[in-house]
């Protein structure tokens, strides 16, 4: 057999295994990526139902903050964002099975999950918190944040801790809501 025929037989093998495998793996990280797919799980269940009501969801801009955005890195660090997926994914189920949907301590799971994030992750959505016109003492304070001296780190979490997953009785838009200040502050 020539050597162009081998390679082309090759690629071919490889288009016909590889596209199906890929659009799989695509179309399960699509549909496993939306807060309607974390509510399924009845653990999750109070996380979700707290993010329906908070500004993340409802706000002025029209933006939203899905589950990712602040429990994932960032999808451009491609690796780091599967792995991390899928722990979580793997983690999730495994303690589903083995210790049953009551088992599942609200608290303790929102503080660890605050242990974990970092500055980057708020800072994903978040970038322009240096200029905020009319609120100098916001801006001074995410400038404390940002560039920090030493020993006097701080993470975003540390000031805005009860913003998402609190339970309210009505939904919390931002605009109509008064002046926020920080705990930190």
């Amino acid at each position: 057999m020539r050597r162009w025929v081998k390679a082309l037989l090759w690629i071919s093998v490889g288009i016909v295994l590889g596209f199906p495998l890929f659009s799989m793996t695509y179309y399960t990280m699509v549909r496993t990526s939306t807060p309607q797919f974390c509510a399924s799980c009845h653990e999750i269940r109070f996380a979700y139902n707290t993010w329906k009501t908070s500004t993340h969801t409802n706000n002025a801009q029209g933006f939203v903050a899905d589950c990712m955005d602040c429990h994932l890195p960032a999808p451009h660090d491609t690796v780091e964002f599967f792995y991390a997926k899928t722990m979580h994914g793997i983690k999730d189920i495994f303690v589903h099975f083995t210790e049953g949907p009551d088992a599942y301590d609200h608290a303790k799971a929102r503080e660890a999950a605050y242990a974990s994030f970092k500055n980057d992750q708020c800072q994903k959505c978040h970038r322009n918190i240096l200029y905020l016109p009319q609120k100098r003492g916001a801006m001074l304070a995410h400038r404390s944040v940002l560039y920090p001296r030493p020993g006097y780190e701080k993470r975003c979490v540390d000031c805005h801790r009860n913003l998402v997953h609190v339970a309210r009785d009505r939904f919390a838009y931002k605009q109509l809501e008064g002046n926020y200040r920080g705990l930190g502050m």
